[in-house]
C-alpha cells in the first residue's frame, strides 16, 4: 500500500464543538470566528499536531445561508479574511511543512444543487476569493453537488494559477449498477471529465458516507487512466449516522455514527488508498485522533 499519502485535516465544526467553542446551527463553524476565534486557531493547531499536511480555512460557513444576509453584508469579508489569517498563522507556526487550502463552499446551500443560481453564487464567491487570496496555497472547492457549481468556481478564480482541488459530495447509496453519483445525479465520469477540462489538480469526494467513497475513487482512477493524465484523488468522508446524511444543512445537528472511531475510519481509508486515493482526511465528525491514526499508518515516515 502507498505509504506516502497526503494527510488532510478533519471536520472543523464538530472539533470546535468538542473543544467548547460557541457552536450551533445555523452559524455552524462560523460562530467561533464571530465570537471566539482563538478556538479556530486551536483547532488548526490540533490537526497539525495530529499530522495534517494541509489545513483548510474555516470559511465554509461564512455565507448568508449560515450567517444571514445581514451579517454577511456587515462582517462577511472581515470573517473570511480572519479565517485565512488564522490558518496561515497556524501553518507558519508548525515545525513541519503545512500548506493552506482556501475553502470555497457551495455558497447557496450544502447538498442542494437545486438552489444553485450562477449570478447570485458568483457574487458570494468573489468575496471569498478576494479575502482568502492573500493566505492560501491551494483552492479547495468542497462539498460541491454538481458540475455547474465547480465550473462557476473555476470562472470566479480567473487567472489565478494556484492549484485547484475540486471536491464533490455524493448520494448516500450506490445506484443499481453499484456506482456512486453526485447529489445532482451526475456520474463520477461526468465529474472527473469536468475536473480535467477545468485543469484542476485534484478531484476529491467529501461529506458523504464512507461506504460510497471507494466506488467513486475507482471510477475516478479509471477515467484518469483513460485520459493518460496525472490527477490526484482524495477522500474525506463524514461520520453522520446514515439516516442523517439525508438531513439538509441547517436542519439541526446530525447524530454521529459509532463505527467510525479512529481504527474504523482508518479501515475505510485503507480501502480508498487501495482503490487509488492519494489524499486522505476527514469531514464532519472526524477529529484529530482520526487524523493521527491516518498519519501514522499512511504518511511517509
Amino acid at each position: 500500500m502507498n505509504n506516502n499519502i497526503v494527510i488532510l485535516d478533519g471536520g472543523m465544526g464538530r472539533e470546535l464543538a468538542r473543544m467548547g467553542a460557541p457552536f450551533r446551527q445555523p452559524e455552524w463553524s462560523a460562530l467561533a470566528l464571530m465570537e471566539a476565534p482563538h478556538f479556530v486557531r486551536q483547532a488548526h493547531d490540533a490537526f497539525i499536531a495530529a499530522g495534517s499536511q494541509v489545513i483548510s480555512t474555516n470559511s465554509y460557513a461564512v455565507v448568508p445561508f449560515h450567517v444571514s444576509d445581514e451579517v454577511f453584508a456587515r462582517r462577511g469579508a472581515e470573517l473570511i479574511a480572519l479565517s485565512g489569517k488564522l490558518a496561515r498563522e497556524a501553518a507558519e507556526a508548525s515545525p513541519s511543512p503545512v500548506k493552506v487550502a482556501g475553502s470555497l463552499p457551495p455558497v447557496l446551500g450544502s447538498y442542494r444543487p437545486d438552489l444553485f443560481e450562477p449570478i447570485k453564487a458568483r457574487a458570494l464567491l468573489d468575496v471569498l476569493v478576494a479575502q482568502l487570496s492573500p493566505y492560501v496555497d491551494y483552492w479547495l472547492a468542497e462539498t460541491q453537488s454538481s458540475v455547474a457549481e465547480v465550473e462557476l468556481i473555476r470562472e470566479a478564480l480567473g487567472n489565478d494559477n494556484r492549484p485547484l482541488w475540486l471536491s464533490f459530495t455524493l448520494e448516500d447509496s450506490l445506484d443499481e449498477q453499484g456506482a456512486a453519483r453526485l447529489r445532482s445525479g451526475e456520474s463520477i465520469t461526468d465529474a472527473v471529465n469536468a475536473v480535467l477540462r477545468l485543469k484542476a489538480h485534484a478531484v476529491l469526494f467529501n461529506c458523504s458516507r464512507p461506504e460510497v467513497m471507494a466506488s467513486a475513487v475507482k471510477e475516478a482512477s479509471r477515467v484518469t487512466k483513460q485520459h493518460s493524465t496525472q490527477l490526484e484523488i482524495g477522500v474525506y468522508a463524514n461520520a453522520f449516522e446514515p439516516s442523517d446524511n439525508k438531513r439538509g444543512a441547517n436542519e439541526g445537528l446530525s447524530e454521529m455514527r459509532k463505527d467510525t472511531d479512529p481504527q474504523g475510519y482508518l479501515s475505510f481509508a485503507e480501502e480508498w488508498v487501495t482503490a487509488g486515493a492519494t489524499m486522505i482526511g476527514g469531514c464532519c465528525g472526524i477529529g484529530p485522533e482520526h487524523i493521527a491514526a491516518l498519519s501514522q499508518a499512511l504518511s511517509a515516515k
